[in-house]
Order: C-alpha cells, then sequence, then structure tokens
C-alpha cells in the first residue's frame, strides 16, 4: 500500500458522519484531477462503503488508467462527458460535489474560454439536472483564487480583494467567483441546498500530465533526476494543502457545512513561500534549486497574488484538522510516486 492511501486509511476514523450517505449516489465532476480523484478514492476506500460514487470526465483512458482496479466494482461508475453540456442520463444524484475546472496556468493562457465555461456552464447543467433528481445538496468547489490581491495577513471567507478582469489570466478567478455567485442565488432563487470550498494551493500524487502548477513541476524535476527549476524569485507567500487533507475537507463541508456559506480550506501549519516550497522539495528529493528564467507563455500564466494566507476558522469549527506536516506529505507524495 501506498504512503498516499495509508494517509486515506487514517481518515476513517475523523469525525465524518459517513452515514449520510448510506444509499446515496455521489457523482463527482474533475474525477480525473487532483481534488476530484483523491475524492474518488476516499469514497470507493471506506471499508463500509454503502454508497455508489459516480466520477466523471472527459478523458476515458485517463480514468483507466487512474481508476483501473475500481471499475469491476458494482459501486463505482465512470461516465465520460464535458461539463459544459447538459447531462444524459437518469440516475438520481443525492450529493453532487463539481470539482471540473483545469487548474493549470497553461491552461488560463491557452483556453480561458474552457475554463470559464467549465465553471459557469458546470454549474447551471448540475444544478438544473440536480433540482430534477432529488438532490440533496451540491459542493461547488472554487478556490482561494477568488480573493485576489489585498493588504490582510490572512483572509476570511468574507474578505475580497482586487482581481484585474481585463487581463485574461483572470479567467479562473473571475470565473470562480461568478460560479459561487450562481451556486448560491440557485439555493436563494429555487432553495437548492448549496455549499462552497475554497481550496488553497493543493499538493499531492496523482496529478495529471499536463499539469504545470508550480509544486508539480518541481515534483517532476526530483522524479526525472534533475534539480529544481524555479522560474522566479519564488516570493510569492501561500498557504498549501496535502490533497489528502483538502478532500477530507470537502467531505465534512458536504456533510456539516451550513446551507450557502463558504469554507476556506487550508493547513495553517504549512504556509510558506514558493521557494521555500521548492526547497523543500528539493531536499525531500535530494536535489538542489537553481533559477531559470520562464518562456514567455509561462510568465503569462504567473498570478499576480503576491500572498495567499487563509484562515480557516470556521473550517476547524466543523471538526476537521490536518494530519502531518508539510515535510512529511512530500515525502509520502514523492515515495507515492515512486512505488
Amino acid at each position: 500500500m501506498t504512503p498516499y492511501l495509508q494517509d486515506i486509511q487514517e481518515l476513517y476514523d475523523d469525525c465524518i458522519p459517513w452515514d449520510i450517505f448510506q444509499g446515496c449516489n455521489i457523482l463527482i465532476t474533475g474525477a480525473t484531477g487532483l481534488i476530484g480523484s483523491c475524492l474518488v478514492d476516499i469514497l470507493m476506500n471506506h471499508p463500509k462503503r454503502t454508497w455508489k460514487v459516480f466520477a466523471m470526465g472527459r478523458n476515458q483512458e485517463r480514468a483507466h488508467r487512474r481508476f483501473l482496479s475500481y471499475f469491476p466494482e458494482q459501486d463505482f461508475e465512470f461516465i465520460q462527458g464535458n461539463i459544459e453540456q447538459p447531462l444524459y442520463t437518469d440516475v438520481p444524484f443525492q450529493y453532487i460535489i463539481h470539482a471540473a475546472s483545469n487548474g493549470s496556468p497553461n491552461f488560463f493562457v491557452q483556453k480561458p474560454v474552457e475554463v470559464i465555461k467549465a465553471n459557469i456552464y458546470g454549474v447551471a447543467n448540475l444544478m438544473e439536472y440536480g433540482m430534477r433528481h432529488q438532490m440533496k445538496r451540491f459542493l461547488y468547489v472554487s478556490s482561494g483564487e477568488i480573493y485576489g490581491n489585498k493588504d490582510t495577513a490572512s483572509f476570511t471567507e468574507s474578505d475580497y480583494g482586487h482581481i484585474d478582469i481585463l487581463n485574461p489570466r483572470s479567467c479562473y478567478p473571475s470565473a470562480k467567483r461568478t460560479a459561487e455567485t450562481l451556486t448560491i442565488c440557485y439555493g436563494r432563487e429555487y432553495g437548492a441546498d448549496v455549499v462552497i470550498a475554497r481550496p488553497c494551493h493543493t499538493y499531492g500524487p496523482h496529478f495529471t500530465e499536463d499539469d504545470n502548477r508550480v509544486y508539480a513541476q518541481f515534483i517532476k524535476n526530483i522524479l526525472n533526476h534533475e534539480d529544481i527549476h524555479l522560474k522566479s524569485a519564488g516570493l510569492q507567500y501561500r498557504s498549501w494543502c496535502y490533497v489528502v487533507d483538502c478532500a477530507s475537507a470537502l467531505i465534512h463541508i458536504l456533510c456539516k457545512g451550513k446551507n450557502g456559506e463558504a469554507y476556506n480550506v487550508a493547513d495553517n501549519e504549512s504556509n510558506v513561500t514558493i521557494k521555500e516550497l521548492a526547497e523543500i522539495i528539493a531536499t525531500e528529493g535530494g536535489r538542489k534549486v537553481v533559477t531559470q528564467q520562464p518562456t514567455k507563455e509561462e510568465a503569462e500564466g504567473f498570478t499576480t497574488i503576491k500572498r495567499a494566507v487563509f484562515d480557516t476558522s470556521k473550517l476547524i469549527n466543523l471538526g476537521w484538522k490536518p494530519h502531518r506536516s508539510l515535510q512529511m506529505n512530500i515525502r509520502h507524495t514523492i515515495d507515492t510516486l515512486l512505488q
């Protein structure tokens, strides 16, 4: 068993009311992504599973690779589809987790229209379907990027800063902001039960092959026996969270979050600069950090946010907690990928 799967096993002793899922169908969009696939792993590996997981994604080949052991299971079904289009099925999904949105900076530059559509059309299509098919609760997986730039020690859920709406790179935070409002509007106008999660920068194994977020680039360097290539001064200060802890937080919010509320997701013991993260990963991989000039396309994908630290008081009040240190989680990520 990989360290990643061992980490998942620890979650089943957390204070999560798993019984609410009994006999339910749970739909996860963006299921082959970093966070979505971890949610699938947590739900499918539960020793007392009494629910069925529907994993939705566009790439069936990737899904077969990622979920090979689940396909024979009666309690698992992969749905190939693009969330920008309406769902063509009659399955009642009692719980819907909308985690479909490419978070890679190169995608923000190359496909900004698709980034916006996946978030906004995704909420509309899923909400319309859910309200016709016995949906109990909808969880929208947003992003801490919605906070933009603001001079504050840490962001609470009521803080909002500046976003340059005329910069195509803003397709991601702007779409996330609009999708959050749309989610809340479905709740207000139609009575849907909705909650929102705002994850910080999340890391872990099983990122996709085209993921070029900084942590993924650093880990790919280590796996390729290379020094880490830092494409900037790396002074941006961030909250980080291990994907298993992040997915656990989403389940806490889905089960226990207050209708119509948003919750920050971050590990307050893992606030570091990008340079410090690079150095931690380099140390774990036995390499060093070297500075390189970014390409024009890479530079266009960089966020302008200098500081993004999250206040997680609301999430902690739901009974959630991270399980181990940043260094240990990085070690588990690398060791899992090497097995």
